[in-house]
């Protein structure tokens, strides 16, 4: 059956505030105790990864190996009830999109998927639990983001990187009919503030984005001065790891 409710994803107050991997405080990030901590304290997103399993099962990981727990075994070579019982601390394991889907019904989700074999895995579970309106899919790999969102009619994208670089070389040139063009089907742009030496988000780049009905939310935002400097710049969402701070910070700029 095609979910094919409205979109949710951009109905939630602005400014948003997406927890990156969740609120990764005393819990392993990317994990249900960490999405459990980051809803429980404001954030109005959880932004997530998508890694595949052996046996083809969307499994919420950034990484693609088990090389921080000082494992050298990749996720693809791992069952999802094998990387069930791995110990990531604090009685935590791995756990999979459909069962995180399924322990937050409510919960709006940013899901970056990280590999081509994650995508069909990525939309079957979203499908199955019935939560296209409730979630953003992207990916930084254009026809990968394609992909997901020809399997998941009304879903809604942020840009991919190569989207991205199009958008910002015609927002500096002020043409914002091109900006438009590159960013046709997408409902956001998620920039860090700077790569490298040049600096992405300014002033002309978000009124042109917001020209084009994109919104823009930056990353990985965790100091409240910045916080506070970029949403009077006028960005529409805050990525960070710290959504604790994120949420005193705009509590005390309203």
């Amino acid at each position: 059956m095609v979910d094919s409710a409205p979109s949710e994803f951009l109905t939630a107050p602005s400014p948003r505030v997406f927890a990156h991997r969740g609120l990764a405080q005393e819990a392993p990030e990317n994990t249900l105790l960490a999405f459990v901590k980051a809803l429980a304290g404001g954030a109005t997103h959880l932004e997530t990864d998508v890694q595949v399993s052996l046996d083809g099962v969307a499994v919420i990981s950034h990484d693609p190996d088990l090389a921080t727990l000082g494992r050298d075994v990749r996720i693809d070579q791992l069952t999802m009830a094998e990387l069930r019982h791995i110990d990531l601390g604090y009685g935590q394991g791995f756990t999979s999109l459909a069962d995180a889907l399924e322990a937050f019904p409510t919960a709006l989700f940013n899901i970056d998927i990280k590999t081509d074999a994650a995508a069909e895995p990525t939309a079957r579970a979203i499908r199955d639990q019935r939560a296209t309106a409730r979630v953003l899919v992207t990916s930084f790999n254009e026809r990968r983001r394609r992909h997901v969102v020809s399997l998941l009619p009304g879903v809604v994208s942020s840009a991919s990187a190569p989207l991205v670089a199009r958008a910002v070389a015609a927002a500096n040139l002020g043409l914002t009919t091109l900006v438009r063009r590159a960013l046709e089907g997408c409902v956001a742009v998620q920039v860090p503030e700077r790569a490298g030496a040049l600096r992405i988000v300014t002033p002309r780049f978000v009124a042109m984005m917001h020209r084009a009905s994109v919104e823009v939310h930056v990353w990985i935002i965790n100091d409240p001065l910045d916080m506070i400097r970029l949403l009077d710049l006028g960005v529409d969402g805050l990525v960070t790891d710290r959504t604790d701070l994120a949420v005193n910070a705009i509590t005390r700029r309203t």
